[in-house]
């Protein structure tokens, strides 16, 4: 078996394809706060909280309706600032399917859709909540 190299360092990009890009983009710049990292072209953006990459594609054909992906999470530091984002999200009239819960193992999380129906993953995790890279 070959030797596999260092540890992998987290998911740190993922690329979707979304109906309405600009509305897309406008959620995750305007209410989750993420910022533009590089405009591609008219329909290719890459997004970012500083330590990762979201890259949202314009979708061309229509949806199977099927979500190939489950869900993708955005780690919070705290579970103080979880609740935090949950009354915000909330307020801005975002759908939440649940509400913050324990995961028994010292996580907690909650979901929720953007506008492209994507469910999206609030989450704080012990083991990697509070790690900042550069």
């Amino acid at each position: 078996m070959p030797v596999r190299p260092s540890r992998l360092n987290g998911l740190r990009h993922l690329a979707i394809l979304v109906p309405n890009l600009e509305v897309c983009e406008r959620f995750y710049v305007d209410v989750l706060g993420m910022q533009v990292l590089h405009r591609a072209n008219e329909d290719l953006v890459y997004l970012t909280c500083g330590n990762d990459n979201l890259s949202l594609g314009r979708a061309f054909a229509p949806s199977s309706g099927v979500q190939a992906v489950d869900h993708y999470g955005f780690v919070v530091d705290s579970i103080d600032e979880l609740h935090a984002w949950h009354a915000y999200l909330k307020e801005c009239g975002v759908t939440l399917l649940d509400t913050p819960f324990a995961h028994g193992d010292g996580t907690w999380s909650f979901h929720l859709l953007d506008p492209a129906g994507n469910k999206v993953q609030p989450i704080y995790h012990p083991a990697i909540s509070g790690q900042r890279c550069n």
